[in-house]
């Protein structure tokens, strides 16, 4: 991907970052949310050192990031992803390489799990997933209520062969 670096998220990435995160939430298909929180509450749900921004000289043209699903100590190996793509940059390649820099930072810090929670309607996000290793191991049906309409997620999960 020619002009385009992989590089670690910081505060001052935010404004961009909830930017292309509100653009994924207009779609309906990315996510149960229906807002963005402040820094300060992103970047507490999220893991320390897994959180990346691509950027085309200055511009964020995309983010992904590692939340932690419990705080016990049995799942300390396991992460969610999450992976968003400015509206511009869809289609170049940005999320392929957003990802596959996020499961190598991953196993970097000793996670053994992947997991990602998708809207079977997200076809371009479950081909995403499912290039960079993940696998589907269930649907989740009627996981949650958004406007007034039960939701399906599509779980899937990428099993490192490095870490674990």
């Amino acid at each position: 991907m020619a002009g385009v670096t992989i590089e670690p998220m910081t505060a001052a990435d935010w404004e961009s970052v909830k930017t292309i995160y509100l653009e994924g939430i207009a779609t309906g298909n990315a996510t149960f949310e229906q807002t963005a929180p402040d820094w300060a509450s992103w970047d507490a749900a999220h893991r320390p050192g897994c959180s990346l921004v691509a950027r085309s000289g200055e511009e964020v043209w995309g983010w992904a990031a590692l939340s932690r699903m419990s705080a016990r100590a049995v799942y300390a190996g396991l992460a969610e992803v999450s992976v968003y793509v400015a509206e511009r940059a869809r289609g170049r390649g940005v999320g392929r390489e957003l990802l596959a820099r996020l499961v190598s930072e991953s196993e970097a810090a000793g996670i053994w799990t992947l997991q990602a929670g998708i809207f079977p309607e997200n076809t371009a996000s479950i081909r995403l997933h499912t290039a960079a290793g993940f696998r589907e191991v269930g649907r989740r049906e009627r996981i949650g209520c958004m406007n007034g309409r039960w939701r399906d997620t599509l779980l899937m999960e990428r099993r490192s062969t490095v870490t674990g």
